[in-house]
């Protein structure tokens, strides 16, 4: 039974003057037709604008490149579930009869789609100010730690581009194993430098998080 939205309310630290808003952002599509993808696609603007205009003030030597990989650093959805989590959302999420019996209250993409749905039923109740208010108490402490280091290129990027660099063939990525129920799958991903017999393989919750850690490994065999 999904738990009231009041007790959302207290988590989130907002109170509403239209509590039809906070209906509607926390509404999956498979409970009907008003639900919360129009609000998710203006809440994934309204944050990447805003953490946009934090890192450009915040960093003022970094080029396009590093914002953009900083940005998809803080605003990827593997965060944005992870504070679905921290605030309980599944608890308050309107489901379908399909997604309950699958545990959809918590899969990562419906809990980041939530999320970024409430960012926009901020907006819509309060405006701007509060909105981006709200954002930065969720992301403070990433915002804290952010580091131009942190803008480097991922993994299979450095790693693709050291191999064109050397006139190496690229990796190839195959996937070794995967376990788990659905919404909380593990990976296993090798990565293969076929002409050179190197062959690594790396895990993770995603199959790109997987890939990512293969790369990484196979950077360390070239001393990279």
């Amino acid at each position: 039974m999904r738990e009231p939205l009041s007790q959302l309310q207290q988590k989130i630290q907002y109170t509403f003057s239209n509590i039809a808003l906070l209906e509607t952002a926390v509404t999956h599509r498979s409970a009907g037709m008003k639900n919360n993808e129009r609000s998710e696609f203006l809440g994934d603007s309204i944050l990447g604008f805003i953490i946009a205009d934090h890192l450009f003030h915040s960093f003022p030597t970094a080029d396009e490149g590093q914002l953009s990989r900083l940005r998809a650093s803080l605003v990827k959805k593997e965060t944005l579930a992870q504070i679905g989590k921290s605030l309980t959302i599944g608890n308050y999420l309107k489901l379908g009869q399909g997604e309950l019996r699958s545990g959809g209250h918590s899969r990562d993409s419906i809990l980041a789609d939530a999320v970024e749905a409430i960012i926009a039923a901020i907006y819509l109740d309060a405006g701007y100010q509060k909105a981006r208010d709200f954002i930065f108490e969720l992301f403070r402490e990433r915002l804290e730690q952010v580091t131009l280091e942190k803008g480097r290129k991922d993994p299979k990027t450095r790693l693709q581009e050291y191999l064109q660099s050397h006139q190496i063939d690229l990796p190839v990525y195959e996937i070794v194993e995967a376990s788990g129920p659905q919404h909380r799958q593990q990976f296993k991903i090798s990565c293969a430098i076929k002409n050179q017999k190197l062959l690594t393989v790396g895990s993770g919750t995603s199959r790109r998080k997987a890939e990512q850690d293969a790369a990484a490994k196979m950077l360390e065999q070239y001393g990279q």
